[in-house]
């Protein structure tokens, strides 16, 4: 069982998306949730994290600012909201637990940033 990230798409640098993933209940509840990306001949990298209860939230240097995750414990959902993407952020996107377990890779949802 996977999860499956939605929303990507094709932004001009400096526009936003708005990203979502939705989980089974099993998958979800008392979970840290995060978002993890991975460009064209790189690694996997992570992009944010949420606590269970929404309330911690930690994002690498290069994301600060621009990203913001949240969750909907109900809908047992997860969102990455992008604002001023820049070209670097083309990657295609995952949503995975937090720590991620390798059985609940999905395939992602790509997005091209482009000039």
């Amino acid at each position: 069982v996977q999860l499956q990230a939605s929303g990507g798409g094709m932004v001009q640098a400096g526009g936003s998306l708005r990203l979502s993933c939705t989980a089974s209940r099993r998958m979800f509840w008392n979970n840290g949730m995060g978002w993890f990306r991975q460009g064209l001949g790189r690694e996997r990298e992570f992009v944010a994290g949420i606590s269970f209860n929404g309330g911690r939230t930690v994002y690498p240097d290069s994301i600060k600012g621009r990203f913001t995750i949240s969750r909907d414990n109900a809908k047992t959902a997860v969102y990455l909201q992008m604002k001023s993407l820049k070209l670097e952020d083309t990657a295609v996107y995952y949503c995975n637990t937090d720590p991620p377990r390798g059985e609940y890779w999905g395939k992602g949802t790509l997005v091209t940033v482009s000039s």
